[in-house]
Formats: C-alpha cells, sequence, structure tokens
C-alpha cells in the first residue's frame, strides 16, 4: 500500500471513529449534560468538538507514522495498545453520555489514561515523532480525567 494512501486512512479511522463516538454526545449536551453541575474549570461547550477533531487527526498521523515501519513484532504490538486505547476513547463518550454513568466513565478515562502512556513508549520505541504527536492527546485527556472527577463528585448518584 501506497505510503499516502496509508496516511488517509489513518486520519479517516481516527477521525471516522470521533465522529462515530460524537454521534452518542451530541444528542446529551443541551439536554443531560446541561443538567449537571459542573466544575469552574469547565471549558465552553463549543472548544470540545475542535480540540478532538486536531487530537483525532494528531493521533491519525502518529498512527500512520507507526504503521508504514516495517511488520515488526515491536511496531504490531504498539499498535495493539494503540488500538486498545482508542477503543476506550470511543467507549467513553457511550459510557459518560449515552448510559450517563458518570463514575465508571472516570474508572474507563483512567485505564483510557495509563493505555494512552503505553501507546506513547510503545510508539517512542519505534518512531519518536509519532509518540510527540501524542503528547497533546494524554494532556487533553488528563484534563478530561480532572473534569470527570470534578462532575463525579457535583453530581452524586
Amino acid at each position: 500500500m501506497k505510503p499516502v494512501i496509508k496516511l488517509i486512512l489513518s486520519i479517516l479511522f481516527t477521525l471516522g471513529i470521533g465522529t462515530l463516538g460524537g454521534l452518542f454526545t451530541a444528542p446529551e449536551i443541551g439536554g443531560w449534560y446541561a443538567t449537571l453541575q459542573k466544575p469552574s474549570f469547565q471549558p465552553p461547550n463549543w472548544l470540545f468538538g475542535p480540540v478532538w477533531s486536531l487530537l483525532y487527526t494528531l493521533m491519525g498521523i502518529s498512527l500512520y507514522m507507526v504503521w508504514k515501519q516495517p511488520s515488526s513484532d515491536r511496531r504490531n504490538k504498539a499498535l495493539t495498545i494503540f488500538i486498545i486505547q482508542f477503543v476506550l476513547n470511543f467507549s467513553w463518550s457511550i459510557i459518560f453520555f449515552n448510559q450517563h454513568q458518570v463514575g465508571w466513565a472516570l474508572v474507563e478515562i483512567v485505564v483510557m489514561w495509563v493505555c494512552i502512556l503505553l501507546t506513547i513508549i510503545r510508539f517512542y520505541q519505534i518512531k519518536p515523532a509519532a509518540a510527540w504527536l501524542l503528547v497533546p492527546y494524554i494532556l487533553w485527556v488528563s484534563f478530561a480525567t480532572a473534569l470527570n472527577a470534578a462532575i463525579w463528585k457535583l453530581n452524586p448518584a
């Protein structure tokens, strides 16, 4: 497969799955989510879409940089952990927004954060630039984890 095709597929994959996750999120923003107490550091709702679009694009480029490397056990394990963290990323939207399980979403996002860190470590061993492209992602998920925790604390079940 040509490198440009791998790049396009990688970005379409991450943006596409991210958009799919957004389908579980968007209907709840003006409804259930609007009823929750939120911490003072809650950013405006309009900010989340552009930030996630940028992060999914960076993830796609990072994925491509590792995927284009020669097949090896190290590369395949790195791609596997990337997929695991990405499934967790997608699942968080369902748990938090669709199922309204704020506490379980907090547990899930912590596991996701660990998997992102492992992805960064694995990607760094293969292509350091690919790992660095994921740093904004783990920083945003760190913030999202704090936000999830604050919402959980402010809205006891």
